[in-house]
């Protein structure tokens, strides 16, 4: 698609002028909410909810993103990252549900959900999206690596047809509960989850089949778990095994107990951490995605932050309004939506109207899906957020990220994500600080003056861009402080002010640079291969100076060969 000759000509934009491609998303759109439909509804479930849930969180996302924009692919919804957050907190306010009811702590979740949205409508417009680009790049594979795990324990009971009470509630209490889950299993519910969920390892092991693109393995894995529900009779087992929506699905729409949370002032501080935890994964995991799926757009196009966090603001308001869940823009359901040719976030209107439709016409549909299934899917999905091939991927870009990638994971599996994130970024700092001081040596050895580690540790928080001139059509940018993901954001605005005539930028590195960071080193090469798609060649200037810890092209480079690994 990239060679097409309507992606030089025209890059489809949000709004009433993308209209004009709706055809292209009304089709992505049908094939969307093919997957949105089980994939919302596990969703939900994951988080401690009835899947209705999850569909209104959907379509409330579907009704709402295309009218304000800031990306252009993603489609937005309940997504499977934050569902075990959502579950700790409807645990700590009270108590979480399961598929058929919901829990104590369901409405203050929404008061939180609520709030959430408030602050990130604030954030936006003070336009301080951006960051969330302080979250090393790291620590963010490594928060979603763990969300995998606990999605993946979470899912074990129902995957094995689990009828007994579940008492677990963390990480590890799950993993030593797996021989009782086996021991009381439901021979057929397993049996169609088994068979469910190595059916998506092996249609996902064929990722060059154009079908399979355009239609995921976890919709062809849902309908094979009907098929096969309905042969086993899992019906007959009795209430709990399938899908169960209420008959008016939009009849008793649940809203935020404000004035109760008000009143309880033993809550108060659950609360306060929920909304801080929310707002920053959410705001981390979103931004994420939509930088992703922006390096995957066919039409190399570029998300507005800010937009964005606007969007997903006034999204959570009124989400929360009428019972429903965060909303963040999904990974699976944006591939799903560039694979089957969407161009627009009128993707997201079609899958919302297409929803609607679904829940009015097809529930006794809907209600044959066996909740096994589900657990498959989210299974699947948690496997692909943790599987060896990430852990591959962060030990290509360098000893030092195992390290951050795995404290990460380890800390937030055994505390809670924001604590994980926190310890995440501090062993970042730590590690950069480690580097500085090695590499202060070495610069001062080439005659560097004025370098200390308190002045390096300071240069991490500032701009580190000291001069910028425009001549002939080049632009020069001078950086003279470390380059990491505490002034990336800096760098991110820097690099976004560069004049729209430019024929080529260079950016120098001057001596003072002792440390690129792999979240700066990945900014600079995003940077350069986006002016690529424009035909502005960018030169970074001085980089072959430093030293790098890999063989990656985004990796840690020092200005040291003390600490240069083979």
């Amino acid at each position: 698609m990239a060679s097409d000759p309507h992606i030089t000509i025209e890059k489809p934009q949000n709004g009433i002028a993308g209209l004009k491609h709706l055809r292209h998303d009304i089709v992505s759109g049908i094939v969307v909410s093919l997957v949105s439909l089980p994939l919302s509804s596990g969703i939900a479930i994951a988080s401690g909810v009835p899947p209705i849930v999850g569909l209104i969180s959907a379509i409330v996302a579907g009704f709402i993103f295309p009218f304000i924009g800031g990306a252009y692919m993603t489609i937005a919804g309940p997504a499977a990252g934050l569902a075990p957050a959502i579950m700790a907190v409807m645990i700590s306010l009270g108590g979480a549900g399961d598929a058929d009811h919901l829990g104590e702590g369901y409405h203050f979740l929404l008061v939180v959900i609520f709030i959430v949205g408030c602050l990130q409508v604030v954030l936006s417009l003070l336009k301080l999206a951006r960051f969330a680009a302080i979250i090393p790049v790291t620590v963010v594979e490594g928060m979603l690596a763990s969300i995998g795990l606990l999605i993946i324990v979470k899912q074990l009971p129902k995957f094995f047809g689990f009828t007994g009470k579940v008492h677990a509630h963390e990480f590890l209490e799950f993993v030593t509960s797996v021989p009782e889950y086996a021991q009381g299993m439901t021979t057929r519910v397993f049996a169609v989850a088994l068979s469910s969920l190595v059916l998506l390892f092996v249609l996902g092991s064929f990722k060059k089949v154009r079908l399979l693109q355009v239609v995921p393995p976890q919709l062809v894995a849902v309908v094979f778990g009907v098929i096969l529900g309905q042969f086993l009779n899992l019906g007959e087992l009795g209430p709990g095994f399938m899908i169960k929506l209420p008959e008016n699905p939009f009849h008793g729409i649940q809203s935020p107990d404000f004035g109760e949370l008000l009143a309880r002032s033993d809550l108060w501080q659950a609360a306060i951490v929920a909304v801080v935890m929310l707002t920053m994964i959410d705001g981390v995991e979103s931004l994420a995605t939509a930088m992703a799926i922006d390096r995957i757009d066919p039409f190399h196009r570029k998300s507005d932050a800010n937009r964005v966090l606007l969007a997903m603001g006034v999204a959570n308001v009124a989400s929360s309004l009428v019972g429903g869940l965060t909303i963040i823009p999904g990974g699976v359901k944006s591939k799903a939506n560039i694979a089957a040719g969407g161009r627009t976030l009128w993707a997201n209107f079609t899958n919302a109207v297409c929803l609607v439709i679904y829940l009015l016409v097809g529930a006794a549909w809907i209600n044959m899906i066996p909740l096994a299934v589900l657990a498959s899917v989210l299974i699947y999905t948690g496997w692909k957020m943790c599987e060896p091939l990430v852990w591959r991927h962060v030990a290509h870009i360098g000893k030092e990220q195992v390290v951050i990638f795995s404290f990460t994971i380890a800390v937030t599996l055994l505390t809670d994500l924001l604590i994980g994130i926190a310890a995440g970024v501090l062993a970042n700092f730590f590690l950069s600080a480690l580097f500085c001081r090695h590499a202060i040596a070495t610069a001062q050895s080439v005659g560097v003056k004025d370098l200390s580690l308190r002045r390096c540790l300071s240069d991490f928080f500032r701009n580190p861009v000291f001069k910028r001139e425009y001549a002939d059509h080049v632009y020069h940018m001078y950086v003279d402080k470390p380059l990491v993901c505490f002034n990336a954001m800096h760098l991110s605005e820097e690099l976004d002010e560069i004049p729209s005539d430019v024929k080529s930028v260079q950016v120098h590195l001057e001596e003072r640079v002792i440390l690129v960071d792999h979240t700066a080193a990945e900014n600079l090469m995003h940077a350069i291969k986006e002016y690529s798609h424009s035909n502005v060649p960018i030169e970074i200037v001085g980089l072959e100076r430093l030293d790098c810890l890999s063989h990656y092209d985004a990796c840690v480079r020092v200005a040291t060969p003390v600490i240069q690994s083979a």
